[in-house]
């Protein structure tokens, strides 16, 4: 086991001379046997080791006699000491979490306290690689995604240094002879064999046909997961550069994003794209799943023009013709509105701006946001739309729905309640700011007293 460990650190650049190293040790055969070697190495590498132990409070009395035997271990071998206990339940219960990631977050905590304190180089954690194939196959069947799909990683940056896994390149087998060859005790926690985790079941039940098939099955996995990580963190860097391409605004609640951008990208990009605004908006929480990632993809893909998926804490991706919005907050029902319009003034809307000029003749160049019309009764309306709103354009007969012209003219349904509508003082509407002009405000022969609306819509 020596050898294959000694190998591992070297090929993987994990221990320099000198290193300060803390070492998480709950007393089990794993972190028992990795504090040894790590304290047999003092010599090789020079280095500090620090042991740290949490009590997770969890197991009564039990817990308390972990804690007593690491702390006695240390003390016999000289080894610098550090414990703390946390209320993993109270932690549980106000952070909503599960007793496992409670427990979890609870000890990273208190281990990036002691980097911190001793200003060290590496936290050394005793995963091996057991630990490793049964990681990749719960992410597997559970449905991670990208990075998490690689298992975990053999060293990453952390507090003042980088996580480093020494034993991620032998079994549990490996470590429990070390264990007997040099008579260190260990304490055993029921829990590893409770059927309860989903953890102890893979061990259980899939890891013993994985090894009788292959007893070298961790280095094959332990090798997948340095090339999954290695293709992962390429493709990421792939997606990261494209975008600025793909999102057209953003805040720390929304997102939104161009479809077409989107489906230029190569389809690995673009479920990683997706990843990324999913992890920009949960904050480094991360809920989703691959089948998220991919349900969103086909929506985006699809030729359905609208179509919204609810996503886990309450986000939600609205599409609507070429774009595709992403929020927590329910932009899709906003608050209505109505404001008046003077002569001379001018209203700001979710939008954009409406302002009314007074013109002495019609301008050579207008555009679609600009309308002319003669000079009405002020002050004007300029509001949300109305259910049931219906406007007679111009050249035409008869009145059409506001809502049949946003849908033939393919506005964004996430902007059609906030849209500018101007009405007269008589209740009719005279135009839907930038898309349709009415009939009844044409311009007489005369063109008398003209006013110059004008939309200046919000840049994205």
């Amino acid at each position: 086991m020596l050898q294959d460990v000694d190998r591992f650190i070297q090929k993987h650049d994990l221990l320099r001379k000198g290193d300060t190293v803390v070492t998480g040790v709950s007393g089990g055969p794993d972190s028992v046997a990795l504090l040894h070697y790590l304290t047999n190495k003092l010599s090789d590498y020079q280095l500090t080791v620090i042991a740290a132990h949490m009590d997770h409070g969890l197991r009564g009395e039990e817990s308390l006699e972990d804690l007593a035997f690491v702390k006695r271990y240390c003390e016999h071998e000289g080894i610098i000491f550090e414990t703390s206990s946390a209320d993993v339940g109270l932690y549980k219960e106000v952070h909503q979490l599960s007793t496992q990631v409670a427990a979890r977050e609870c000890r990273y905590h208190f281990f990036e306290q002691i980097m911190e304190r001793y200003c060290a180089n590496a936290l050394a954690l005793a995963h091996h690689g057991d630990d490793q194939i049964e990681t990749m196959l719960m992410r597997q069947v559970h449905g991670s995604t990208g990075a998490g799909l690689a298992g975990m990683p053999l060293k990453r940056p952390f507090s003042t240094g980088m996580i480093i896994r020494p034993f991620l390149g032998i079994t549990k087998d490996q470590v429990l002879s070390y264990c007997d060859n040099h008579s260190l005790s260990y304490r055993i926690d029921p829990s590893n064999s409770s059927d309860r985790y989903v953890r102890n079941r893979f061990r259980q039940n899939v890891l013993p046909f994985l090894k009788e098939e292959n007893p070298s099955v961790h280095l094959r996995y332990q090798l997948y997961s340095e090339r999954l990580q290695s293709d992962e963190q390429y493709l990421m860097q792939q997606a990261s550069a494209h975008l600025d391409d793909v999102i057209i605004e953003q805040n720390d609640k929304f997102v939104k994003l161009d479809i077409k951008s989107h489906q230029c990208l190569p389809i690995p990009l673009q479920r990683r794209v997706i990843h990324l605004i999913l992890n920009y908006l949960y904050t480094g929480n991360a809920p989703f799943s691959s089948i998220h990632i991919e349900d969103l993809r086909l929506m985006l893909d699809s030729e359905h023009p609208s179509a919204s998926l609810n996503l886990p804490l309450e986000l939600r991706a609205v599409k609507s013709y070429t774009t595709c919005y992403f929020s927590f907050e329910t932009f899709l029902h906003p608050e209505p509105y109505e404001y008046h319009l003077s002569l001379g003034g001018s209203v700001e809307t979710p939008l954009g701006t409406i302002t009314a000029v007074p013109i002495d003749s019609v301008p050579q160049h207008l555009s679609s946001n600009d309308f002319i019309i003669e000079e009405v009764a002020f002050p004007l309306v300029v509001r949300s739309r109305h259910s049931g709103d219906r406007i007679q354009p111009k050249g035409m007969i008869g009145t059409k729905k506001v809502k049949d012209i946003f849908i033939d003219r393919k506005i964004d349904r996430s902007e059609r309640d906030v849209w500018p509508i101007i009405e007269d003082q008589t209740g009719h509407i005279i135009w839907v700011a930038g898309v349709t002009r009415s009939e009844k405000a044409t311009l007489s022969a005369k063109k008398n007293r003209l006013v110059h609306l004008h939309y200046a819509k919000k840049l994205t």
